[in-house]
């Protein structure tokens, strides 16, 4: 599959990147499974890295964006929170402007690169 040639949108807070492609799409897999590992095993990637993604974001805003329940027999599950959910789409927002902003822009810069095999 080739790579989107379109532009990936990184908010950054000082040097760590508060939300990117990779973090919006764990927002979006934990929101469509209700389950940190699932939405891990999804993304193929381990439960601890996904957990703390999850901790990182929740600890860069001033509300958590994702809820975790305990463990357990039944599981705990996970969702995100109001505040997780308008800044996953506020993100995705920020993303469609940029890819439709610099289209023309994109398409002429992928016409230099060279073609792939």
């Amino acid at each position: 599959m080739a790579a989107d040639p379109g532009p990936r949108v990184r908010i950054l807070l000082g040097e760590a990147i508060a939300l990117g492609p990779g973090k919006a799409r764990l927002l979006a897999e934990i929101a469509a499974s209700g389950s940190i590992s699932a939405a891990a095993r999804a993304m193929g990637m381990s439960y601890r890295r996904a957990w703390l993604l999850v901790a990182e974001m929740n600890a860069a805003f001033r509300a958590p964006l994702v809820e975790a329940g305990s463990g357990g027999r039944r599981g705990g599950g996970a969702r995100l929170t109001a505040q997780g959910q308008m800044v996953l789409a506020r993100y995705r927002a920020m993303e469609s402007k940029a890819h439709k902003t610099l289209a023309r822009d994109i398409a002429e810069f992928s016409r230099l690169l060279k073609k792939s095999p």
